[in-house]
């Protein structure tokens, strides 16, 4: 099957957001996006609540289905699980995989594991009880040495391990069948008390067909840094995977740039089908297979094809715009030559999904570091994290990639590369986006596109480059409109006046950059200035002394410190202006406003330089519960502290949290000058 080309404008736009948050466009009226994440079972629920009354269930009572593999077709070469459970393990190894979604295979044994951590709030959301983590049936399915739902003396169960299919472009190029190489997932877990569904899954669990050239395994070092992020991004309501456990392999020594010791993270989804599931069904031409994988998303991962988000008064997307729901299956939209069926329906979910995941990885200044398609989530999710790191002070050129010499995963391109991962979705669905209202007619759905007749792919490819273009003005709407809301929280505005994007976020960002003052910090002290201090010029300027690092001797390398302050106490009164107007010159001080700020503004990112640290203590040193300490502050990250306070997910439950005070102090203070803009490799 030829591919569809990329729209024009589609890469034109692309283009243009790579100035983003600089652009200076007159984009209108404020958007308010919803709150709410859809479900895998298309269950809808608010990020991040849960019913508190629920304590959780055990391991063996949690419901468990696999419908992932009941749905889609297996590898041949393995056609059930007892085919795989028979072979021999060394046989599931590096191949190429055809005509397949998944392999069955099993997790490698290991032996004498060390349970290191769980994440609580995982735990929780998953719908286990905390005490399940004390249980030696949790530590063994935890690393894989219990396959649950799989009889080994019978050779039968309702479920058993697979891994993934899929293919990617790594850096722009196309780089041929990828697959889960690592990663083993077990089964699909619903929590009883939201109805949520995850797919758990162990990352370094041993070889698979996918594994390529590489061995299966992960180190600490990484596992660590995962375990740690996963958590942290989803409690500053950033969509992510999870990750729900992490254990120490004692006997395993893994080769990266060194030996490493080994470890397995047990990590969890609601999905973990990404753009490069397509990618490689394009590649091969698997027409069938990409209509069977779509349909599987519509109807399973996104709850039925109901829920997916219609035509939108403006095609292009204003900012604003809510896409009504509701609509049936087999409904097409739209005029002549632009009509939208369902699967143009699914693309525009998962558009608008990504485009707001980035628009807050862009608000919080973090960075994945390696953005392949392979590593783009059909959820929208944050998922695979390699070389990520959090923004020190604001470079819209840093990268964390130590190998991305051309700046391609730098936080300036990230909603630029998102886009260009998005059109490469919109390659491999764009027969069935083209289609139209003869998706479903016999004669397409049996031989598809036929190049041969001109007159009949003509329509359906204009069909798809329009749709594809349209689409572009969408994710650009729905991103700088998600851009805004979020800014807009983070200075502590009620509302949004358009003025605001050049007068205070475009020159807050030009002054943070030219001053190299640090992104997160800046806010959460904003948080606490009182306009009542801000009166004067002099007291503005006396103010500007807590944005600067108090290790070092001025604000940045080649600058005048007297000139830095003003330049700051300059941008300090057009931001007083705006909270005395938003809230009332009496209220502008009150602890509603501060109390609103605090809660977008994090106490407490982890820093590369801190998860450095905390590798090199459990590693070197044989401490253990530095990574607990380090996880309660990343799953609480807006607190004012943590030692002495009262928390209902504590490292072991409800009650008082005592940690180290002034380690807590440390990790939440000016960063070492040394050690801002780290960067590390893709391996682990």
């Amino acid at each position: 099957m030829r591919s569809l080309k990329p729209a024009a404008r589609c890469l034109a736009l692309a283009q243009h957001l790579k100035s983003i948050p600089y652009a200076n466009q007159p984009f209108s009226a404020f958007f308010s996006t919803t709150k709410h994440i859809m479900a895998s079972n298309g269950t809808t629920i608010e990020n991040g609540t849960h019913p508190l009354s629920f304590d959780g269930t055990t391991l063996s009572a949690l419901p468990k289905s696999w419908h992932f593999t009941a749905s889609l077709p297996p590898d041949a070469a393995f056609p059930t699980p007892a085919d795989s459970h028979k072979a021999d393990r060394d046989d599931l190894g590096p191949r190429q995989v055809k005509n397949a979604i998944f392999t069955w295979v099993r997790p490698e044994k290991q032996q004498d594991s060390e349970l290191l951590a769980v994440s609580p709030a995982a735990m929780r959301d998953l719908g286990l009880a905390l005490s399940e983590a004390d249980t030696e049936e949790f530590r063994q399915v935890a690393v894989g040495n219990k396959i649950i739902g799989w009889d080994e003396e019978t050779l039968s169960g309702p479920g058993y391990p697979w891994a993934q299919c899929y293919g990617g472009f790594q850096f722009g190029q196309w780089a041929g069948q990828l697959g889960d190489g690592r990663a083993i997932s077990l089964f699909e877990g619903t929590n009883p008390a939201t109805g949520v569904r995850y797919e758990v899954q162990l990352k370094g669990a041993g070889m698979t067909p996918y594994s390529r050239f590489a061995d299966g395994k992960a180190v600490l070092r990484s596992s660590i840094r995962e375990f740690i992020v996963s958590e942290n991004l989803h409690a500053l309501g950033i969509p992510s995977t999870r990750a729900l456990a992490i254990s120490l392999l004692p006997h395993s020594r893994v080769r990266r740039e060194t030996m490493e010791p080994g470890a397995i993270v047990v990590r969890m989804a609601q999905s973990w089908l990404r753009f490069g599931n397509f990618d490689i069904l394009r590649a091969r031409g698997d027409r069938k297979l990409v209509r069977q994988l779509a349909t599987y998303i519509g109807e399973e991962v996104f709850g039925g094809w109901d829920k997916l988000p219609g035509r939108l008064a403006d095609p292009e997307g204003a900012p604003g715009d809510e896409p009504p729901r509701g609509i049936a299956r087999e409904t097409i939209e739209g005029p002549p030559g632009a009509e939208e069926n369902r699967f143009h329906r699914l693309y525009r979910e998962i558009i608008r999904r990504n485009a707001l995941t980035v628009a807050k990885w862009q608000i919080y200044g973090f960075m994945n570091g390696v953005l392949n398609t392979d590593n783009t989530s059909i959820l929208g999710l944050s998922i695979d994290f390699g070389p990520f790191a959090f923004m020190d002070n604001f470079d819209p050129n840093y990268t964390p990639n130590h190998d991305d010499f051309a700046l391609r995963y730098s936080y300036r391109n990230q909603a630029t590369i998102i886009w260009w991962n998005l059109v490469r979705l919109g390659e491999a669905l764009g027969e069935l986006i083209g289609a139209g209202p003869e998706v479903d007619s016999e004669s397409f759905v049996t031989n598809g596109l036929n190049f041969d007749d001109e007159a009949a792919s003509k329509p359906i490819e204009e069909r798809a480059h329009k749709l594809i273009t349209q689409a572009g003005e969408e994710f650009k709407a729905v991103f700088m409109g998600e851009f805004k809301r979020l800014f807009t929280a983070r200075l502590g505005l009620k509302t949004y006046k358009e003025s605001d994007f050049d007068s205070l976020f475009d020159s807050l960002l030009n002054t943070l950059e030219a001053l190299e003052l640090d992104y997160n910090l800046f806010f959460r002290r904003l948080s606490t200035l009182k306009t009542a201090d801000l009166q004067t010029e002099e007291a503005r300027q006396k103010a500007a002394e807590v944005f600067f690092s108090q290790v070092e001797d001025v604000p940045g390398p080649g600058t005048d410190k007297e000139k830095a302050r003003k330049r700051v106490g300059e941008w300090l009164d057009k931001w007083r202006v705006r909270i005395e107007e938003d809230w009332s010159t009496s209220a502008a001080d009150s602890e509603e406003r501060v109390a609103a700020m605090k809660k977008v503004n994090p106490n407490f990112i982890p820093r590369g330089w801190i998860l450095d640290e905390v590798i090199r203590r459990v590693e070197k040193q044989g401490e253990r519960d530095v990574l607990k300490r380090v996880l309660h502050m990343a799953t609480h990250p807006f607190e004012d502290a943590w030692t002495g306070k009262e928390f209902e997910d504590g490292p072991t439950g409800k009650g008082v949290y005592q940690g180290d005070k002034a380690e807590e102090e440390r990790w939440t203070g000016d960063v070492p000058q040394q050690k801002k803009a780290m960067q590390c490799s893709c391996s682990s």
